[in-house]
Order: C-alpha cells, then structure tokens, then sequence
C-alpha cells in the first residue's frame, strides 16, 4: 500500500478512580486521516480540516508522533498526512490522542506492521506530549488497542488490554468549551492524603475485577474518585448537576472524562444509557452552553483502516 485512509477513534480516560492508568476506547466517534508514502524523506502534514492547528510537523501532536516512528524504523521513505478532525480540541475525550495514534498506526501499516500495537503506544505518547507536558498513555492506549487499557507502569511501559463487559455503555456530555489538559493538571495538589490513596486503590481494583468478572454492580461502586474530582469538578460548569441527574437515571457511575470538560457514564445496556443521556441533556439545558450528546458501546478494535 501507498495510501491509507484511517479511523481514530475518541477515548475516555482515568474513569474517576484510574488517573492516567485506566481509559476505554468510543466506537462511531473520532476523527479521520489520510496518510501517503512519498518518495522524498521525512514528515509532511499536507492538510487539516476541523480544526486550526499547525502543519509544522514538529508543532503538531501527529507530525511528532509520526517522527518518533519513523526515526526508530528509518525507512526508505517519506509521508504526507491529512488530518480530518471529529473530535474538538480540549474536549476531554483524547483529540490530541487520536492524532497521534492514528498517524503511527498508519504509518506503520504503510510500512509493514514492523512493530505490534503494544509498541506503538509507546510513539504516541510523544506526540501526546506536546498537548499535555508529560507522556502518558491512558488515552493512546486505549486509542489503539481497543477496549479497556490498564498502564501498569512506564518504565518500561507496561499495557494491559481488558475487554469489555457485553452490555457495558457509555455516555458522554461534551460542553462546548476548551479545557486545556494542562491547566486541568495546574489545579491538581502535589501531595495526597494516605487515607484518600487507599480508597482510591480500592476503587480501582474493584473496578478491574468488575471488569475481568462483568460484575456491573462493582464496576458502579468503583467508580469513585476521592483524589482528582474534588478539585477538577470547579472548572466544569454544571458537572454536579449532570453527574447526579446520570446517577439518577441509573448510571453505574458518571464523573469527568480525561481532563474535562467532557462528563461521562457508564450504564448497563444501551436502553439505559439512551435513558441517562437524556437526564444528562436535561439537566444542562439552563446552563446557557451548547453541548453535543454521546452514546456509544465499547469499541474492542481501536484504530482501523476504513
């Protein structure tokens, strides 16, 4: 192949008790590229549509993901890519991610599949980077390998993929308004109370074993954050309100999706997310923001040629 046309997908990230270990993979939203192998080395960004980002590659999440990959398999070749971006930047449901997954996906089919899908996400966190100051891979990962990630640890970096429960869905809010990930990281503390990190490790091993047994009723008792809410929720108008109607309705659980300003939950069966995303939609009518509205099951593939 010279040409692909790819599909990356939107992502859900920390799911209130994982903070930058725990993301899940959205079918149906997310973004689309088109990447091109050239005779002439090194990385072009041709086009972007969607969105007012830079085509310097080196200012671009993709074109420095792209650059990581191509640096370590130091092919014969170049490439041209077009981005066609769904999903909005500051979001909170891994715009950034998207981009860099898709462009060494692509890349890589291009090429051969020289490397495994574990192996990529290690090149997407580069250009994860440049959105967010730091490398992690709760939102590549699962942008990637599909359904539920778990990031053991970094170093080396260490990704275990979960599938999904069959009846598990999700919902997403999305207030239209940009919450950079990085000013939702300037208000986090530097020091965590022992009693807050115990509850918080308890919460996200029950919310693996709810995962690994399908147990639902413990996935929705996991799905507490007692670390990062507290102090993210302030910068995301209506969150409680929308949480708490979601809960009503009978999510398993709701809370911020990545660094906001997104708001997501969980729910057992497609009839009762469609019954909690109009509780949702209801309960943000008076805020005064327009907001898109996201039911999706689980996507188990992760970035794919379409």
């Amino acid at each position: 192949m010279n040409k692909i046309k790819i599909f990356c997908p939107a992502t859900i990230a920390n799911l209130n008790c994982g903070f930058d270990v725990l993301g899940l993979c959205l079918e149906g939203i997310g973004d689309e590229m088109i990447i091109s192998k050239t005779a002439e080395k090194g990385i072009r960004i041709t086009k972007i549509t969607g969105a007012d980002l830079p085509l310097e590659t080196e200012k671009n999440v993709a074109g420095v993901a792209a650059l990581a990959i191509v640096n370590t398999a130091n092919p014969d070749c170049g490439f041209e890519i077009e981005i066609h971006k769904k999903i909005k930047a500051g979001s909170g449901i891994g715009s950034s991610s998207a981009s860099a997954a898709g462009a060494v996906f692509g890349i890589n089919e291009l090429l051969g599949r020289p490397f495994t899908r574990h192996e990529l996400v290690d090149f997407a966190m580069k250009g994860e980077a440049l959105a967010s100051g730091c490398e992690h891979a709760d939102n590549v990962a699962p942008c990637i390998l599909g359904g539920f990630t778990l990031v053991r640890g970094y170093n080396p970096l260490d990704v275990i993929k979960i599938q999904s429960p069959s009846e598990l869905f999700a919902v997403v809010l999305h207030p239209q308004i940009e919450l950079k990930t990085s000013d939702s990281r300037a208000v986090l503390p530097n020091a965590v109370p022992l009693k807050d990190t115990i509850t918080q490790c308890g919460n996200l091993g029950g919310f693996i074993a709810g995962l690994y047994t399908s147990d639902y009723a413990l996935i929705g008792r996991s799905l507490q954050d007692v670390i990062i809410e507290p102090h993210r929720q302030k910068l995301i108008p209506g969150f409680e309100n929308a949480k708490n109607a979601a809960l009503d309705a009978g999510a398993l659980g709701a809370g911020i999706s990545g660094a906001g300003p997104s708001i997501f939950a969980l729910c057992r069966s497609q009839e009762k997310a469609e019954k909690v995303a109009y509780a949702m939609s209801s309960s943000y009518l008076d805020i005064g923001i327009d907001f898109d509205m996201h039911v999706s099951k689980i996507n188990d593939e992760g970035v794919k040629i379409m």
